[in-house]
């Protein structure tokens, strides 16, 4: 018996990950339980065990795929290499640290399957829980609001790592944004609007994971993407112009 057309594949963007994988992969294969679906973990340039702990669960479950890189491409990078490697005509990302309820992967599909082009979970729209520290969750608003206010967006939420694309459409994107890792979250929402795309937010459950270290550091990413939020927005009135 011939098996079913995948529909829906899920990355998980993977550098250092080697404590958090088993669990996410786990949580993943538990909320699709009975959707044609595939995990791809894109790893990227790990020095841990990441790439042994990917292997295990590619064994385990039949429908688990690594696409490994021994050199850092950088988040955006990953994620694009990924989607180009994707069986599913339905694409999505959640990081493996299983900040967002991984539940909600079937209200992107749902959000997908009737329309959307690109859906983001959003910490800031109602129904949403967010609970993070005082400082991340000033700089995280202030970052939003400085996105609508700078390039335009209509969104509330852009960097919640979690998000929905039909295939073509993420292919699409990467082929239009620019940035290789964390902005590319931002950059891609914003084009995505730009070019008269159906871009939807779903409020999702957001926790910032317990006893682990962020790898963000939020002055000095704060100034650089302020830095990127300029550079877009000078690139995008060059293409008006």
């Amino acid at each position: 018996m011939a098996r079913r057309p995948i529909e829906f594949s899920v990355v998980i963007p993977a550098h250092n990950e080697e404590g958090a994988l088993e669990g996410a992969v786990a949580a993943v294969e538990r909320v699709l339980r009975g959707v044609s679906h595939e995990v791809i973990i894109a790893e990227d340039g790990s020095r841990d065990r990441t790439v042994e702990v990917a292997g295990r669960l590619c064994r385990k479950f039949r429908n688990v795929r690594l696409l490994s890189s021994p050199a850092r491409l950088g988040r955006g990078k990953a994620l694009c290499r990924a989607f180009a490697a994707a069986r599913g005509k339905l694409v999505a990302y959640m990081d493996a640290d299983l900040a967002t309820e991984p539940a909600r992967l079937l209200d992107l599909l749902d959000s997908l399957r009737n329309g959307a082009d690109v859906v983001t979970g959003s910490r800031y729209v109602k129904g949403a829980i967010c609970e993070r520290g005082v400082l991340r969750h000033f700089l995280s608003k202030a970052y939003n609001f400085l996105v609508r206010a700078l390039l335009g967006s209509g969104l509330c939420d852009h960097q919640c790592g979690f998000k929905g694309f039909r295939r073509a459409v993420a292919i699409r994107l990467c082929a239009l944004a620019e940035d290789n890792h964390w902005f590319w979250d931002t950059e891609c929402l914003v084009i995505a609007q730009k070019n008269g795309l159906a871009v939807g937010e779903i409020p999702v459950e957001w926790r910032e994971p317990e006893g682990r270290k962020s790898k963000v550091n939020a002055f000095g990413d704060a100034r650089d993407m302020l830095g990127r939020i300029f550079r877009l927005r000078g690139r995008l009135a060059k293409r008006r112009a």
